[in-house]
């Protein structure tokens, strides 16, 4: 099985359950609603600090422990999926201090864009999941193929941008809000919202296969990466469309 999410891998559920319980959907789904929950109350707390502060830059610490944070644990969680149940809780607080902060900078630019983006973010993902569960849309190996390759030529071009920005350069146009911008952000959303259909498929073989009751909470962890990120690319996308 393929994913383009890299936190749900071909290998992760080849361990399977041979003692004790083993993963379900409701399970996961239980699981990714505690996330869920744990981000936003974090991502709320840096929000108000954000609105009310009058020096943002006081506020670049959060900035800086959620990010880095984030990404250490994320990464821990990918290698030693065991520690999921504590690992996959502690991304989220993590990755709220660092949403919170981003989501409230761009709400005081264009006020009203946060809840366009969190009610699209949860509108995709409803709508995807129904397509899915009516096999509206499924996840063949053609398909997992392709949207895998285009995220990875996403995150190449991402780390190629972010390499650039230490020489003071980049790659023009894909962040400005011109045409062309606007359209890459779009490709992006869409590459985004697809993993979706992927990272579904994925937990559906994972309850399938009877995997370790742990790998509930890193299904719910890999799923949840995946909204971040679609999240942050639709408040790219309105931003972009605004500031025209």
């Amino acid at each position: 099985m393929r994913s383009g999410n890299p936190t749900l891998s071909a290998n992760t559920f080849r361990e399977r359950c041979l003692e004790g319980k083993a993963m379900t959907l409701n399970g996961t789904v239980h699981k990714t609603a505690l996330l869920l929950i744990g981000l936003i109350a974090t991502a709320a707390i840096t929000w108000r600090r954000t609105m009310l502060t009058e020096d943002p830059s006081s506020l670049f610490p959060y900035l800086i422990v959620g990010v880095i944070g984030g990404l250490v644990v994320g990464l821990i969680t990918v290698f030693k999926k065991e520690w999921s149940p504590i690992t996959a809780p502690l991304y989220c607080v993590l990755q709220g201090l660092f949403l919170g902060i981003i989501s409230a900078i761009f709400e005081q630019r264009f006020p009203g864009i946060v809840f366009q983006a969190v009610s699209l973010t949860f509108g995709t993902l409803a709508s995807l999941l129904l397509a899915y569960q009516t096999g509206l849309i499924k996840a063949t190996e053609n398909f997992k193929l392709g949207v895998t390759a285009a995220t990875g030529g996403i995150m190449m071009i991402y780390l190629i941008n972010f390499a650039m920005s230490f020489f003071g350069s980049g790659i023009p146009y894909i962040h400005e809000s011109g045409t062309f911008g606007i359209i890459f952000s779009l490709f992006v959303v869409v590459i985004a919202a697809l993993n979706l259909v992927l990272d579904f498929d994925f937990i559906e073989n994972g309850v399938e296969q009877k995997a370790p009751k742990y790998m509930e909470w890193y299904a719910a962890f890999g799923l949840l990466v995946t909204l971040i990120w679609l999240y942050l690319e639709i408040l790219r996308l309105l931003a972009k469309m605004r500031s025209r």
